[in-house]
């Protein structure tokens, strides 16, 4: 019967239900109980040694001056556990033989880690790819975060939850691509998003994400997915998106019209909002382009035009912290914009650097836009451990 099979999950949570009763690892209960009760459900195929599970427990740590009997408590605690799920469930569940610990295999149990092994491999094996999609489908659907997050520091959580992971991904990887020859580009706009939570880094699923809203029209969705992109590698990597996800990114921020408009309705789409203060802020992509257009004009009528480069860094010039060097670039942002004129523009160009052009400003008067930067960021922020250094030089013209 249903109401008897323990169901159990590791990937996103660790948790068991038995006859309509869960108890989850976000219980306000000791990280070890939670430890023991995985391993032991994990390994249930094999006894485990008690000194195997004292070196699980404690390591290198004093556990106490006898510590099987530390270990004959920590294993009451976890039949206490299980016993809410069922008056008898902790003694049925876990047996004690000579010097060792098992889980009894011959109580019905569920695992979705198991599950979705299984149905990966299902779906590998078969040459049919409409049932090759439907189980890749079903296996994703269970696989609602990586294995045991709340012990991913184990060390024997370490290996099987990159395994899992993944076997995950390859299996995002082969399903997109059949989901979007079905045209079943919704269901593709949705795995990408489920799979980017997971790994937030990948360039891969950020292309099957933005050409898939792109088909779909929604180019505001391209928009928000590249800029939420560009602004994670950049703050935790320093570098921007590849040139084909740029590429995608400037197809989205075409303007697009059904039909030809008035050179009144381009100019509206074009004007930039009411109210609108400060140094222009914008992409380092699009700077680049401000950049060689300016270059153009500067070999043309031989304006004065100066580039500074503010950049952050420990007080001995070392590396920041990531947290305070994130905190720091936040608030430099909101210094820059306000401090330039209108006609300067900025963009971020590095995980600690601003880059600044300054038009119409020859060498000294640039110096002293940055120095003032510089003293306001001083004065604003005294106790950061930033500190801010500047360099300029003149735009080269494109000749």
């Amino acid at each position: 019967m249903e109401d008897e099979i323990l169901h159990v999950r590791m990937l996103g949570e660790f948790s068991l239900t038995l006859g309509g009763q869960t108890i989850t690892d976000s219980d306000n209960r000791s990280r070890k109980v939670w430890l023991l009760l995985a391993y032991m459900i994990y390994c249930r195929s094999r006894s485990i040694p008690q000194e195997d599970l004292v070196e699980l427990l404690w390591g290198a740590e004093e556990s106490s001056s006898n510590p099987l009997n530390a270990l004959k408590t920590m294993f009451h605690r976890v039949r206490s556990m299980l016993d809410q799920l069922d008056g008898s469930a902790g003694h049925r569940s876990i047996v004690r033989r000579e010097g060792s610990y098992a889980w009894n295999t011959e109580l019905p149990l569920t695992l979705d880690v198991e599950a979705f092994e299984a149905l990966c491999k299902k779906g590998a094996a078969v040459q049919d790819e409409d049932t090759r999609l439907g189980q890749y489908l079903e296996a994703l659907s269970i696989y609602r975060g990586d294995f045991l997050p709340k012990l991913s520091s184990e060390p024997w959580v370490v290996p099987i939850a990159a395994y899992f992971h993944n076997l995950y991904l390859e299996t995002v990887s082969d399903t997109l691509p059949m989901l979007e020859s079905r045209g079943r580009l919704e269901d593709a706009v949705a795995l990408c998003r489920s799979a980017l939570a997971l790994e937030p880094y990948s360039e891969t699923l950020y292309l099957h994400l933005m050409r898939d809203l792109l088909e779909l029209g929604d180019q505001q969705g391209v928009i928000a997915a590249y800029e939420g992109m560009s602004q994670l590698l950049l703050t935790n990597f320093g570098v921007l998106p590849s040139e084909e996800i740029r590429a995608l990114y400037r197809d989205a921020m075409r303007i697009s019209n059904d039909r030809a408009v008035s050179l009144g309705a381009v100019q509206e789409q074009l004007r930039e909002p009411d109210g609108s203060r400060g140094a222009l802020m914008c992409e380092y992509d699009f700077f680049k382009i401000i950049y060689q257009a300016e270059a153009r004009a500067v070999a043309r009528s031989g304006d004065a035009v100066h580039i500074g480069l503010l950049s952050l860094t420990g007080e001995h010039g070392q590396a920041l912290s990531k947290r305070s060097l994130d905190r720091a670039m936040d608030n430099l942002h909101e210094l820059i914009r306000s401090n330039l004129r209108k006609g300067d523009v900025a963009s971020r160009c590095s995980v600690s650097q601003y880059i600044l052009m300054l038009p119409q400003a020859n060498y000294e008067n640039s110096c002293k836009v940055c120095e003032r930067i510089v003293r306001a960021f001083s004065r604003q922020y005294p106790h950061s451990p930033a500190q801010l250094r500047f360099s300029v030089q003149p735009l080269e013209p494109n000749v």
